[in-house]
């Protein structure tokens, strides 16, 4: 493992980076759809199923039972977690969500020093401390009333552990199922996960089915947050999980800065200094966990 940390440890900063600039994008998106959170994740996760089987059937890959067993922890977190989360958003601001989502590193640095005995100190630690500072500052500056609501802050909460623990599970397989396997029978596994909480939800056993423009949207959310997926669940093979924590941290700060630009919320120089925060320590943090790849490289 640590030498494919060294040897490909640049291109999986660089995927798990993309991954959450598309996971951030998604954000912006799931509000601005006219549809109730657990029916965009199940359409998205389904149609996602059959578009990566698609490809994957299609060039004479197939998918043997083994892989599935090792893949239903991960494919059943997931759902519950992208199903949670878009609930949480329609339920909340997307400024509580994404905030609540930001206390993630914190769980995965406890995981990442005690089961995967990574490195970290208490630098990483100060910095994560520091980023949700500036994270606090981008979410809550505008100086405005910011509409709570306890139930979509709760259903942050759960999510926000959910998604750790999905980072955990895919961490542990990942150097036994290729990407494209794994997204494929994750997205399967959760929409099948999803399926009664949906029918439940919409109080009918026949699933609604979405509008045309509403899987235009679909379609838009599986190529980019999905996509962020397929990076992430990638990158983690090559970066160690607290690394792809801290990165995380970045969500809230281009959540916000993507509302600005698309719905024409206003960001404050509180806000402002904020994001500068938050950037300024994910560059320290990527620069300096690059350092030992480079001597490795040389050595």
């Amino acid at each position: 493992m640590s030498s494919e940390l060294s040897e490909h440890g640049g291109t999986g900063r660089l995927a798990a980076t993309a991954a959450v600039t598309c996971w951030s994008a998604g954000n912006v998106m799931v509000v601005s759809l006219d549809l109730p959170g657990l029916q965009i994740a199940f359409w998205r996760l389904l149609l996602g199923a059959v578009l990566y089987g698609a490809v994957l059937y299609g060039g004479g890959r197939r998918i043997s039972l083994r892989t599935v067993r090792l893949v239903v922890p991960a494919g059943a977190i997931l759902g519950l977690e992208i199903g949670v989360f878009f609930v949480a958003l329609h339920s909340t601001t997307v400024a509580n969500a994404t905030t609540i989502g930001a206390l993630q590193p914190i769980v995965l640095m406890a995981v990442a020093s005690r089961r995967f005995r990574e490195d970290v100190g208490p630098w990483l630690v100060g910095a994560a401390l520091v980023a949700i500072g500036g994270v606090a500052l981008v979410m809550f500056g505008a100086g405005t009333d910011v509409g709570v609501n306890l139930r979509g802050d709760a259903l942050a909460v759960l999510a926000m552990v959910l998604f750790s623990a999905y980072f955990v599970v895919v961490k542990d397989v990942r150097n036994r199922v290729d990407t494209f396997t794994l997204q494929t029978v994750s997205m399967a596994v959760g929409a099948l996960v999803l399926l009664p909480l949906v029918a439940v939800d919409a109080g009918t056993v026949a699933v609604p089915f979405p509008s045309g423009p509403q899987w235009v949207w679909l379609a838009v959310l599986l190529a980019v947050p999905g996509t962020g997926h397929l990076l992430m669940n990638w990158a983690h093979l090559h970066i160690p999980l607290s690394l792809a924590g801290m990165l995380t941290l970045s969500i809230p700060v281009l959540s916000g800065a993507g509302a600005w630009l698309v719905v024409g919320q206003q960001v404050t120089l509180i806000q402002g200094l904020g994001m500068a925060v938050v950037i300024s320590v994910l560059v320290l943090v990527v620069s300096r966990d690059a350092r030992p790849t480079v001597a490795a490289g040389d050595s």
